[in-house]
C-alpha cells in the first residue's frame, strides 16, 4: 500500500527514516547568485559552489521499551493467574539507545542551521559534521512540529559557508530544481528534477503547503535543501509518497517562504508565536454552496466559537461562514488556518462572514495561540 513517509530513521526498525547530508571542503562564505545559471554542461559548477553549506546531522537519545507481557488464556481463574504471574521473572522496561541521521544547511556565518523538526525531536545530543571532517556539538535553538522545521546553532572559530533563501512563491510548476542530501546514508548525493506541483496538501498538518518535486528524494534526505538554478534554497525536503520506501518521483518540501518566517521566529526566542481566532471550522458542503448560489464550495463554516475568544468578542457566531480574513479569500480551510496563524497577536483584522444570508464585516483583535493548542 502506498504510504506517506517522513524522511526519518533510527537504529531501530521503524517506518520513518532519517537522513544524512554532506558539505564540501571549503570554509569560505559562498553566496550563490543568478550568475550561476545552469550551463549546457550540467550542474557541476552550481553543486560545487553550494555543497559546502549542506551538513550531516547525527542525533542520539534513548527510548524505553515496554517489558513483555505474559499472555494468559481467557477465562483463567484469578487464583491460577496470580500463581503463574508469581512464577514468572519480573522484567522491567529498560532504556534503549536510539541513533539517527539527518541533513541540514547553514544559513549564517555564525552557524545557524536549518533542518526538520522530526530529525532532532527527542534527541539527547545533536552533532553536525562538515565535509572537511570537522564535527560540532549543536544546540537546538527551537523547533516547530506544525511545520516540521527546526533551527540549530553551532559554534565555530571561523566564518562558515552559507546558502541563502530564494522565493518559493516565484517558482513555477515545471521549473528545474536540485535536491541534496544523504539517501540511505550515501553521502553527498545530488539529484535533479522539476517542480511537479505547488501548494500541495498531504494532510500532515494544518499548515500544509508543500512543493511537490520529482527530484529523487529518499529516506535519508530529511532536512536537506531543495535549490533553484540560482543556488537558492526554495524548499526543505521533508516527506515522500512511496509504496515501498524508495523514491517513485513524488517528494515534498516545505516552501522557503514559510521556512524563513518560522526560522526568524525561532531565532528570536526559540518559540513560535501564532495568531488565534478561537473557532472550530468545517468545509462548506456542495448542497449549501448550491443553495447560496456559489459554483463551488468556499469559505469556512463556524461549528463552534470558543468562550472568551477573539471570535466571540468580535460577534462571530456558530453557523457564520467566513469568506475572507484580512483581505485573504478563504477558498479552503487551510487558507484561514494559515492567515490567522501568520497574523501577529493583538493585530486587528477584518473578517467578512456570511451571517444569516448577508455579508457582514467583523473587526477582530487577534489573540495568541497557546502552545498546547499549536
Amino acid at each position: 500500500m502506498t504510504s506517506l513517509i517522513k524522511l526519518k530513521t533510527s537504529s531501530r526498525v521503524a517506518p520513518f527514516v532519517l537522513a544524512a547530508a554532506l558539505a564540501s571542503t571549503s570554509v569560505a562564505t559562498l553566496a550563490p547568485t543568478t550568475a550561476l545559471a545552469i550551463p549546457a554542461g550540467g550542474y557541476a559548477d552550481l553543486v560545487e559552489t553550494i555543497s559546502p553549506s549542506v551538513v550531516f546531522i547525527e542525533v542520539s537519545g534513548t527510548t524505553t521499551q515496554a517489558a513483555p507481557q505474559l499472555d494468559m488464556p481467557q477465562g483463567m481463574p484469578e487464583e491460577l493467574r496470580k500463581r503463574f504471574e508469581q512464577m514468572m521473572p519480573q522484567s522491567q522496561a529498560q532504556p534503549q539507545p536510539v541513533q539517527g541521521l539527518g541533513s541540514g544547511f547553514i544559513i549564517s556565518k555564525d552557524g545557524q542551521i536549518v533542518t526538520n523538526n522530526h530529525v532532532v525531536e527527542g534527541a539527547d545530543s545533536v552533532k553536525v559534521k562538515l565535509s572537511d571532517g570537522r564535527t560540532f556539538d549543536a544546540t537546538v535553538v527551537g523547533s516547530d512540529r506544525m511545520t516540521d522545521i527546526a533551527l540549530l546553532k553551532i559554534e565555530a572559530d571561523v566564518d562558515l559557508p552559507t546558502v541563502k533563501f530564494g522565493s518559493s512563491d516565484a517558482m513555477r510548476v515545471g521549473d528545474e530544481v536540485v535536491a541534496m542530501g544523504n539517501p540511505f546514508g550515501l553521502g553527498g548525493t545530488v539529484t535533479t528534477g522539476i517542480i511537479s506541483a505547488k501548494s500541495r496538501n498531504i494532510n500532515s498538518g494544518p499548515y500544509d503547503d508543500f512543493i511537490q518535486t520529482d527530484a529523487a528524494i529518499n529516506r535519508g534526505n530529511s532536512g536537506g535543501p531543495l535549490f533553484n538554478n540560482a543556488g537558492e534554497v526554495i524548499g526543505v525536503n521533508t516527506a515522500i509518497l512511496s509504496p515501498g520506501g524508495g523514491s517513485v518521483g513524488i517528494g515534498f518540501s516545505v516552501p522557503s517562504d514559510l521556512v524563513q518566517k518560522i526560522v526568524a521566529d525561532l531565532a528570536d526566542d526559540g518559540t513560535i508565536t501564532r495568531g488565534w481566532l478561537g473557532v472550530q471550522i468545517r468545509p462548506m458542503t456542495d448542497e449549501v454552496a448550491q443553495v447560496l448560489g456559489y459554483g463551488t464550495p468556499k469559505g469556512a463554516v463556524i461549528e463552534a466559537v470558543g468562550d472568551d475568544s477573539p471570535a466571540k468578542k468580535a460577534g462571530l457566531e456558530q453557523g457564520d461562514i467566513i469568506l475572507s480574513f484580512d483581505g485573504t479569500d478563504i477558498t479552503e480551510l487551510r487558507d484561514l488556518t494559515r492567515a490567522v496563524a501568520e497574523t501577529k497577536p493583538d493585530a486587528k483584522a477584518d473578517v467578512v462572514v456570511l451571517h444569516k444570508g448577508k455579508e457582514v464585516t467583523r473587526a477582530v483583535t487577534i489573540g495568541t495561540l497557546a502552545a498546547k493548542d499549536a
